[in-house]
């Protein structure tokens, strides 16, 4: 080692002493990245287990990139809380840093005039600033050229099986693509198997043989062992008494943590559970508004609760070292996304619980997020062909010209834009004029992939042999291969269990808790932009549709949602007494307005009995005029259509409308599910328009 890179090293311990505290020291190859992306200005991908201290490369990278005399470094990072936390570190260790994303709209003009005057060091970006027009025509191309280290954190979003996570992040190549010439590149992730590796090295020529000066790229793989986590499996097939296991044991569980669930509508209802038993719990899900989230971080990282009950969107950047436990009510559907989340525990204490509590539900609510993966390639054209070549057209225009939901289409959209078929301008989006490929092997590997990976946690659960070996066998662990026996630690190894007994009381209680009916059914207000596109007058506010409605329960719920899926699973039958005595408790303490005189059932195409038989229960035991069955037009059907402007025209005058002479009150309206809210609505509309004061909807269950 030559004198300059003795003192580079020393002046690299220096920064990590004040980025870490007085006892840290440089890992090997930890000096290894810095010095390929310092002195030999390589591209380099790490691929570390989480706390391994990957931040530590980059941020001491840019520092000593910054001392030379070289440009800002850009991190490209996929969520806000990853982004706060390494923001305080950098200051921590004199790194002047800013952070440009969704939540500090207020700050960016700030941030420009900040990065123009070089008096940034670093600069967080999220992937979806990247595709900002604004920000990717004014701002990016100088960051290209004049950028001393380009970051690629978490980079297995980039790969195939996170596309339709975040199709954003595959707007990196373009960035790493024009970089000017000797610009390191440094990728880092926890989670990157062989395929995933080899994926992110086609993606953005960071990978074996993609070297900017002839000698390839640097690659550094660890070991994926953590000797602090004791993994777990407790095998309890209905919800209730899973949920009930947790509440009986979680105060057994060391410290603060992480409990996972896979819905929302789970996340809330646990918490709902655990916050009855006295726990300080919260629930943080994608749907939590960014303020309050980071005030729950800020209670995680101060002890101030038990647990944070959330959905992934707890996850990549989240940094407590000394998280006690990670619990999974619901299994997620890889061996991948399941150790990037259980390693959040467990960073600087040697113990730490792990448990997953697998559901026999758990392979429906995966099905249901590969659903709404990306769409089939008639659809995918048909996006690219309402688009105009000059005239920007925005995504709410868009949307009554395709059949795709919002949230689909601009994933769609995203997708086109890195692909070089459409691009996002002022004012909406317009198509290039270039040809393009749908890339047919490409989601169809997607779907393998995902399949495999849904296979592998299966076998997880199932498996006898160590559940760590297991883990890092899915993840390609390079250290494997050269250790032999298990971990010592894992139920399996050990034979040391929970107990997976509850005691029936609680289990009573719990599912009595978690039964309880009742959820808002909040009306559609206003029209889906541009039904006029499709010949239906129909824009503005809703000023005929439903008032405010109830639902007994969700489809994904841990209380109602297994009984509602076997109901609706099954042949159409009468409505179970159960079910019944259920929606007369929902009716009781609906505070409505004015009380329904009069009930009708939806005309259904797949439960008609089960429905009518409702709506004349609860006719009967309600004191109501029972007006029978709200008849679809001959021909006409429940839409299949998933974008709401072809959903509303679809149903407009889709009903016949029934004789209302003589009735006063509101009219209660019953139909077994509802999920865009479409069909109550423009049923509604007609009832209203033959004569109906008023339309209170009540459905058994919604989907999530």
């Amino acid at each position: 080692m030559s004198i300059s890179s003795d003192r580079l090293r020393d002046d690299a311990e220096h920064l990590l002493r004040e980025l870490a505290g007085p006892h840290a020291r440089l890992r090997d190859d930890q000096w290894t990245a810095i010095e390929a992306l310092v002195v030999q200005r390589r591209r380099a991908l790490v691929v570390q287990r989480t706390g391994w201290g990957k931040s530590a490369v980059y941020f001491v990278s840019a520092k000593l990139l910054r001392a030379q005399g070289h440009g800002p470094t850009v991190i490209v990072s996929p969520l806000l809380a990853l982004m706060r936390n390494q923001v305080d570190a950098a200051e921590r260790a004199g790194v002047h840093a800013a952070t440009i994303n969704s939540g500090n709209v207020t700050e960016w003009e700030g941030i420009h005039e900040r990065i123009a005057a070089g008096a940034v060091d670093v600069l967080l970006v999220s992937p979806e600033r990247l595709n900002n027009p604004d920000f990717r025509d004014r701002v990016l191309p100088s960051l290209a050229r004049d950028a001393g280290l380009v970051v690629v954190d978490e980079a297995h979003c980039v790969s195939d099986w996170g596309h339709d996570f975040r199709p954003d992040y595959r707007r990196i190549r373009t960035l790493v693509a024009e970089l000017g010439k000797g610009v390191p590149v440094l990728a880092t992730t926890a989670t990157a198997n062989d395929r995933v590796v080899a994926d992110i090295a086609a993606q953005l020529g960071v990978g074996a043989g993609a070297g900017t000066d002839g000698a390839g790229t640097l690659v550094l793989r660890g070991g994926l062992d953590r000797p602090s986590l004791h993994l777990s499996v407790v095998r309890i097939d209905e919800p209730a008494r899973r949920a009930a296991w947790l509440a009986r044991h979680l105060r057994d569980l060391p410290g603060s943590g992480i409990v996972y669930a896979l819905t929302v509508s789970a996340a809330h209802d646990l918490a709902a559970l655990l916050s009855d038993h006295g726990y300080p719990v919260a629930a943080y899900t994608g749907q939590t508004d960014p303020a309050e989230r980071e005030q729950l971080e800020a209670d995680l990282l101060a002890n101030r609760v038990k647990a944070l009950v959330a959905t992934s969107a707890l996850g990549m950047g989240f940094d407590k070292p000394d998280l006690g436990f990670v619990v999974h009510l619901g299994a997620p559907s890889s061996p991948i996304s399941y150790y990037q989340q259980v390693g959040r525990a467990g960073r600087s204490t040697e113990w730490a619980e792990v448990v997953l509590l697998p559901g026999p539900e758990d392979r429906q609510i995966w099905q249901w997020f590969a659903s709404v993966a990306f769409p089939e390639e008639s659809l995918v054209r048909r996006v690219i062909a309402a688009l105009d070549t000059e005239q920007p057209i925005s995504t709410p225009a868009l949307e009554p010209r395709v059949d795709l939901n919002r949230s689909r289409l601009e994933m769609v959209l995203k997708v086109l834009d890195v692909d070089g078929a459409v691009r996002r301008v002022k004012g909406g989006w317009i198509a290039t004029g270039q040809p393009w490929v749908y890339d047919a092997e490409r989601y169809a590997r997607l779907e393998e992939a995902r399949a495999a990976e849904q296979e592998a946690m299966l076998d997880y659960e199932r498996t006898s042999e160590c559940r760590m070996v297991f883990l890092r066998r899915q993840l390609d662990d390079p250290e494997l291969a050269a250790e032999t026996g298990g971990c010592g630690r894992c139920d399996n190894c050990t034979g040391s269990r929970w107990p997976a007994s509850v005691d029936d009381d609680e289990v009573a209680r719990t599912r009595a808790r978690l039964e309880r009916p009742g959820i808002d059914l909040p009306p559609r207000r206003q029209w889906p932009t541009g039904m006029k596109t499709l010949g239906v007058p129909l824009s503005g506010r809703i000023t005929d549709g439903p008032q405010p409605g109830r639902a007994l329960g969700r489809l994904s719920d841990l209380g109602w949602g297994p009984r509602l899926r076997a109901l609706l699973d099954g042949p159409d039958a009468e409505v179970p007494a159960s079910v019944v005595d259920a929606a007369i408790a929902v009716l009781a303490a609906w505070d409505w307005a004015e009380r329904p005189t009069a009930v009708v059932a939806m005309d259904s195409a797949t439960h008609p009995v089960l429905v009518s038989s409702l709506a004349s229960r609860l006719a009967q035991i309600g004191r109501l005029q029972d007006l029978g069955v709200l008849r679809r037009r001959p021909g006409n059907r429940e839409p299949t259509a998933a974008n709401s402007a072809y959903r509303v025209a679809a149903l407009v005058d889709a009903w016949e409308e029934p004789d209302l002479r003589g009735l006063r009150g509101p009219i209660l309206l019953v139909d077994a599910v509802t999920d865009t809210g479409w069909t109550l609505t423009m049923a509604a509309r007609t009832l209203v328009a033959a004569g109906a004061e008023a339309v209170l909807p009540f459905a058994l269950a919604i989907p999530k």
